[in-house]
Order: C-alpha cells, then sequence, then structure tokens
C-alpha cells in the first residue's frame, strides 16, 4: 500500500476514531486489496458488538470514502455475526 494513501487512510479513520472509543472500540487497518476493498480489524468492543456491522457500514466506511473515492467499499475481517 503505497504511504500515501495509508495515510489518508489513517486520517479518514481518525475522524471517526473519537466515537468508536467512546463506545470502547476501534479499527485498525488490515490491508488494502487491489481491487481498493479496505480490510480493517475491529478491535476492543467493536469487535463482539451486535451494532458493529451498522457502525462498519454507515460510519466507517461513509467517512473512508469520502475521503478516498478510489476505495470500492470497507469490509471487517473480524465480525462475528451472533
Amino acid at each position: 500500500m503505497q504511504i500515501e494513501l495509508k495515510e489518508k487512510i489513517e486520517g479518514a479513520l481518525d475522524s471517526i476514531r473519537p466515537y468508536l472509543e467512546a463506545d470502547g472500540g476501534n479499527v485498525k487497518v488490515v490491508g488494502l486489496s487491489e481491487d481498493m476493498v479496505l480490510q480493517l480489524e475491529l478491535t476492543g468492543a467493536c469487535s463482539s458488538c451486535p451494532m458493529s456491522t451498522m457502525t462498519l457500514k454507515a460510519g466507517v466506511e461513509e467517512a473512508v470514502k469520502k475521503a478516498i473515492p478510489e476505495i470500492k467499499r470497507v469490509e471487517a475481517v473480524n465480525i462475528t455475526v451472533a
């Protein structure tokens, strides 16, 4: 992953991290596929929260795609759907 792109991604994530952290969670970048799918690991309370899928799509993905339109979608590598 290009350094400039990684910095943009981290910047976008930093804009929403305070909200995740307020609920005891966070996200960590795992990788970016060749077809521009950003893979994240949900950490802390986010990894087991039943609302994490909605948070990922409505919050995290929206913030990332707004900052970096080239990214097609955001997926979590560790969401366990209960």
